[in-house]
């Protein structure tokens, strides 16, 4: 076998052993596998930018790939399922061909409800947290594979044993010498790890007009939401999280003020292609929270690579078929 060859078997194995990982918690944590969600999905399969959709004609009405599950798994909470969970793969049109952007890629999604006495972010960081140890312990258990792929498996072992940093939006932008209101490019995400000695990094409560609009506004500081992004590091941001907004009226309020549907409405769509979403979260506004986890970028901080095409077997990007 090709040395090429074999190393792409190699990093499927550690994938396979990252994704049963996941698998694992959320069996043990009652999660149920939600295998049906679709690929083919109208605008509320896109995540904050419209600019990266795949549209395609489906049967004479507009359709795009999903870059997210996660407004179907959010409609079967609202149908009285308490924890919900799929793997689906993302579609990105991504122009850039380098080490950070992938066209294609597997997306692990949960999403919960939670009694409102409860603290919803905390119990969602926790999730987080939780899971993505059980992916590093279950990817441990293919040691002389990492082993064998240069990995450093002590240092693995103890970010399993230590609780993941937590910081402040607030706190990030003065680390990565950003002003406020800023998202994090990929060198401002590098000066948080490095700051933090290259180990997990929970950023959280961003700014409500660079987040996603659904993401819950933080009722004590009402220019913030509720989200989080995990920092891995050699990946930079791996995982991106938030309480979810069930209030009808504030929802309506923030798509119509947010970013993407600004861009959307340019092209022609209204608040009636967001009703598959809206009307569910209507009917039935239960508190809930969740996360998208990109597998290659654990993978890649696993491996300790600095290009994510180097942590997969298949890196699509738009230059795939040329080669």
């Amino acid at each position: 076998m090709k040395k090429e060859s074999l190393k792409k078997a190699q990093i499927a194995k550690v994938e396979s052993a990252l994704y049963r990982g996941a698998e694992n918690y959320f069996k043990d944590n009652g999660f149920t596998h939600v295998p049906s969600v679709p690929h083919i999905v109208d605008i509320t399969g896109a995540c904050e930018d419209v600019d990266t959709l795949y549209s395609m004609d489906y049967h004479g009405q507009e359709a795009f790939l999903t870059q997210t599950g996660q407004t179907a798994l959010e409609i079967l909470l609202t149908n009285g399922i308490k924890k919900v969970c799929c793997m689906i793969h993302s579609f990105r049109a991504e122009e850039e061909t380098d080490c950070r952007h992938l066209t294609e890629f597997p997306l692990i999604e949960l999403e919960f409800t939670y009694d409102p006495k409860n603290d919803g972010f905390e119990l969602l960081l926790n999730h987080i947290e939780n899971t993505v140890k059980s992916m590093i312990k279950e990817a441990l258990n293919e040691e002389n594979i990492l082993l064998r792929l240069g990995v450093d498996t002590d240092k693995l072992k103890l970010i399993t044993e230590e609780p993941f940093q937590r910081i402040s939006y607030d706190e990030a932008v003065k680390i990565a010498g950003k002003e406020w209101g800023d998202d994090f490019d990929a060198e401002a995400e590098h000066k948080i790890l490095y700051h933090f000695n290259q180990k997990p990094v929970f950023v959280t409560r961003y700014p409500e007009e660079i987040k996603f609009f659904n993401m819950k506004r933080n009722r004590k500081i009402s220019k913030v939401v509720d989200s989080a992004d995990l920092l891995l590091p050699h990946s930079g941001e791996a995982v991106g999280s938030a309480v979810r907004e069930s209030n009808y009226r504030l929802l309506i309020e923030k798509l119509k003020k947010s970013q993407m549907f600004k861009i959307m409405s340019g092209r022609g769509k209204t608040l009636k292609d967001f009703s598959f979403y809206l009307d569910a979260v209507k009917a039935n506004p239960v508190p809930h929270a969740g996360c998208g986890i990109g597998l290659p970028r654990v993978t890649q901080f696993i491996l300790g690579t600095k290009d994510i095409r180097h942590a997969t077997p298949y890196p699509m990007n738009k230059e795939f078929f040329s080669k």
